[in-house]
């Protein structure tokens, strides 16, 4: 048996051999506590059948226990610094291959076709660089990729944003967003000190599991999510003063804007916060219609 690579004492000795310096541009916090790590990969409920995409691999710790569990792991790693690293470190896993790109500018669609012929699902779990989070995982959402979904450790702040409920400070546009593709609950907070260097902020893993059609059906995605951004411009404005001051010629709109809302039944002194998706969806159809008539 493989000692862990996820304990104090095995870290400090791979980044003392290799005389790995942490680089803050690049949010590298690396876990040092085995126990976590079962846990997330419990969380992806991973098994022989399944293929993992991880994102920011480090030296491997999490790597080695998806690639215990999986039939394959696919890893995207931007720091050059840490490929000969993994090459040492996951040595032991021939089903694991690093690939060293952003993920931002992969064509992750084109990886999963190529790399996972033989497996029957394919999920995304990775302890991801907290500066980079959201649009990583927007990214993901967007390319509409064939996955089951996503169990990530993020920072707890914009895992709550991401699994909040309407009514609550926590909810906005990044909720409706993630919430517009997935399933979103955190399942578990992460303490600070399970991390070298110790972050600044505590962490949680957030599971989001992808659902089949987007949560609400919508005339057109890119003028709903407009309209969602707009409600959400300054908090303490009602929805109507937000939609004016914050959608394209809003000031001229207004009647218009007025009658969407009476028609989506959505009283406009109510504060973006308080509406659920289906009646940002109801209300972004409404507004379309309007303003498709006048065009």
């Amino acid at each position: 048996m493989y000692k862990d690579i996820a304990t104090p004492t095995r870290t400090k000795e791979i980044l003392d051999k290799y005389g790995f310096s942490f680089k803050k541009s690049l949010g590298q916090n690396f876990l040092i506590d085995p126990n976590i790590l079962h846990r997330i990969v419990d969380f992806a409920e991973i098994s022989e059948r399944s293929g993992v995409i991880e994102i920011g691999p480090g030296i491997g710790a999490l790597t080695e226990h998806l690639a215990r569990r999986a039939k394959k792991v696919v890893a995207f790693e931007i720091d050059q610094r840490l490929l000969p690293i993994l090459e040492d470190t996951l040595s032991p896993y021939s089903n694991v291959s690093v690939i060293h790109q952003d993920i931002l500018k992969a064509d992750v669609g084109k990886v999963i076709s190529e790399e996972f012929t033989d497996v029957e699902e394919v999920m995304i779990v990775a302890n991801l660089p907290y500066y980079v989070t959201t649009p990583i995982i927007m990214k993901l959402l967007t390319d509409r990729l064939p996955i089951r979904g996503m169990v990530v450790m993020l920072q707890k702040e914009v895992a709550d944003r991401m699994a909040a409920k309407p009514g609550t400070k926590d909810y906005g546009s990044l909720t409706i967003a993630v919430q517009y593709y997935t399933n979103a609950e955190t399942v578990m907070n992460v303490p600070r000190t399970v991390f070298i260097p110790k972050p600044n902020v505590d962490s949680a893993i957030i599971r989001l599991t992808k659902l089949d059609q987007p949560a609400v059906p919508v005339k057109d995605e890119s003028f709903f999510f407009t309209v969602v951004r707009a409600s959400f411009g300054q908090r303490r404005k009602t929805i109507l003063n937000n939609l004016i001051s914050q959608l394209p010629n809003g000031k001229e709109r207004k009647g218009q804007i007025e009658k969407a809302l009476q028609q989506a039944n959505i009283d406009p002194q109510r504060r973006g916060e308080t509406l659920t998706i289906a009646e940002f969806a109801s209300l972004s159809d409404c507004l379309y219609d309007i303003f498709q008539q006048e065009a």
